[in-house]
Order: structure tokens, then C-alpha cells, then sequence
């Protein structure tokens, strides 16, 4: 039961959260549709001041979800579009923080998973490849996350498969030979495999032909190959990044460096890869009660230590242990030996 005036107070505290939140989402909603390349600077000036004024939780969701509903829809979008929105997103996670990044790429690959999974006929699945592939050129997440993207694309090899991988190796191919290249040659031996296997499954043999020249051109490092190949628009934006990032490496040191399995089982396990992150479902919170606790064994230790140790607030068996040791030892040596065991 819940009594009337404590129910009044909470809806109206709901309510002023609603209305916050309501605020906020039209306030970074108004800095996402004005982003371009030339005031990127002051709208990733103005973000960092949300994130500053606001709490990151409120922020992350606000702009995931405001960037998730501008670049997924289901006709194919503007490639400098999609790398606009993925420089801020990059710019917010070396200058806020690494859970902007993190949070934004979690969501991202589920609804990628969720797209593939389905037979959904739009080009949700492109756009949401080429956000990840961007997080990528933009040293928000460690080429790992790629490769299990691709291995997974690789083992399904559908017409709609074979079709993604082609979209992810011309936007990222180069980089991933640069990053790893031995990854890269496993993957094409992988995918040679599969195409002889499953040449009597497809009627049209041109895209897997395709595919496989793409590949051998990637592992020649033979750029000409590619058709419609242009690094130039990254690099461009990649500079635009080291001009704005405050941090000396622009980006090396905050890379994620995260498996697709991991992001997919995030609830279950939970994330490890954000500093700080809390989780319900600690293993370590949850079975400390049920275990026994294992006594120390020092030997005897004599009373007048026991009571310095009392005095000094020592007031768990471990922290009463390690004392008794540093303060009985003969020299280092004895005192190593001790706290070993």
C-alpha cells in the first residue's frame, strides 16, 4: 500500500522528470539537425556542456536514441552523413568519456543482430554496418569487433550476407589490413572455402566473384581493384578529429576492445569494458554469503600485537593478518614468504 500524499509526490516527481527529460531531448535533437562538418566544433562544444549540466545516464540514452532514429531508416543514408554523426559520437567519447562511446556502440550492434536476424527488406542493416564501421575509423572501437562481425557474415554466406560483407570490407578493408593483417588473410582463406561449398546454392554467381576479387585486392593492398574506393573523406574528418580531440593520442588508448559476444551478452555478463559500470548480476557480489570464509593461519601472534592491531583499526581477519606479518617478520624476506600464504 502506498499512501496518497507519498503516490502524489512520486507522480509529481515523474513528471518533473518527463518534463526534463522532454527538454533535453529537444535541445540535443536541435544540435543533431544542425550537424555539419564546419560547426562541428561548437555543436561538440555545446554536447560536452549537456553532458556537464546533465547526468551521462539521461545523455547517453537521449542522444543513442536521437542518432539511432536520424541514421537507421530503410533507405540507404548519405555516407558523409553517417560519418558526421559518428565524429561526434567519437569527440564525446575521448573528450567525456568512454561509456558515451560504449553505450552508442551497445546499441547499435543489438539492433544490427536483432536486423540480421529478421528478413527485414529496407536498408537498415547497411546503415547500421556502416555507423559500427565508422566507430571504427574513428578509433572508438578496436578492429576485434569487426572481425567478428565479418566471421559471423562470413558463416551465415547468404545473398544478403555476401552483400553486407562487400559494404564493410570497401569502407574498412584497408584499415583492417593495416590493423591486422593476418586476421584478414584467415577470413579470406574462410571465405574462399565457403564460396566453393556453396557455388550449386546461388543462381547468380557475379557477387560472390565479386566478393572474392574484393578480398584478393584488399590482401594485394591493390586500391584500384575497388571500385568507388575514396579515403579521402575520412582522412579529412579523421584530421577535424585530432583537432578537436583534447586528449594528446587521438585515440589509440581508448579504443574499445570488445567481441561482438561480449556486447551481445552484456545483460548477462555484464560490461567490463566500461570503468565503473554496475551490474546486478556480480558473480562476485552474489557468492561471497554462500562461501565459507577461509581462516588465515599465522601461527601464534602474541596478545600485544593482536592489541596494536585493534588500536590501528584493523577489523577484518585479512587486514589483522597482513599486519601481524609486517610487524613480526625477521626482514623482507620472512615477511614475503608470509603473506604468500
Amino acid at each position: 500500500y502506498v499512501p496518497p500524499q507519498v503516490r502524489r509526490a512520486q507522480e509529481a516527481i515523474d513528471d518533473k522528470k518527463r518534463e526534463e527529460l522532454g527538454r533535453l531531448k529537444k535541445m540535443v535533437n536541435g544540435l543533431i539537425n544542425r550537424l555539419s562538418e564546419p560547426n562541428l566544433s561548437s555543436i561538440s562544444g555545446q554536447m560536452e556542456e549537456l553532458y556537464m549540466a546533465n547526468s551521462r545516464k539521461d545523455m547517453n540514452d537521449t542522444l543513442t536514441d536521437i542518432l539511432m532514429n536520424a541514421c537507421v531508416t530503410a533507405v540507404a543514408m548519405p555516407m558523409r552523413l553517417v560519418m558526421e554523426h559518428v565524429l561526434l559520437v567519437s569527440i564525446l567519447h575521448h573528450n567525456v568519456g568512454i561509456e558515451v562511446g560504449a553505450h552508442f556502440l551497445e546499441a547499435v550492434v543489438k539492433k544490427f543482430d536483432e536486423l540480421c536476424k529478421s528478413d527485414a527488406e529496407g536498408k537498415e542493416c547497411e546503415n547500421l554496418l556502416a555507423l559500427i564501421a565508422h566507430l571504427y575509423n574513428f578509433h572508438v572501437v578496436h578492429c576485434l569487433l569487426i572481425f567478428d562481425i565479418l566471421k559471423k557474415l562470413v558463416s551465415t554466406f547468404t545473398e544478403k550476407e555476401i552483400e553486407l560483407i562487400l559494404f564493410l570490407l570497401k569502407n574498412v578493408g584497408f584499415s583492417l589490413r593495416k590493423d591486422d593483417a593476418l586476421a584478414l588473410k584467415e577470413l579470406i582463406t574462410e571465405a574462399q572455402r565457403k564460396a566453393s561449398t556453396a557455388e550449386k546454392k546461388f543462381q547468380d554467381q557475379t557477387r560472390v566473384r565479386f566478393m572474392l576479387e574484393t578480398m584478393l585486392a584488399l590482401r594485394n593492398n591493390d586500391m584500384r581493384k575497388i571500385p568507388g574506393y575514396d579515403p579521402e573523406p575520412v582522412e579529412r574528418l579523421r584530421k577535424l578529429q585530432r583537432t578537436l580531440v583534447r586528449s594528446s593520442g587521438s585515440g589509440k588508448d581508448t579504443q574499445l576492445r570488445v567481441s561482438l559476444e561480449s556486447l551481445l551478452g552484456a545483460d548477462q555478463v555484464g560490461r567490463w569494458w566500461i570503468v565503473g559500470s554496475s551490474w546486478s548480476g556480480a558473480p562476485m557480489i552474489s557468492d561471497t554469503n554462500s562461501k565459507t570464509q577461509q581462516k588465515l593461519h599465522l601461527g601464534k601472534v602474541s596478545s600485544k600485537i593482536m592489541e596494536l592491531a585493534r588500536k590501528q583499526r584493523m577489523n577484518t581477519d585479512i587486514r589483522r593478518s597482513i599486519f601481524c606479518v609486517l610487524m613480526a617478520s625477521e626482514d623482507f624476506m620472512d615477511a614475503f614468504e608470509k603473506l604468500l600464504k
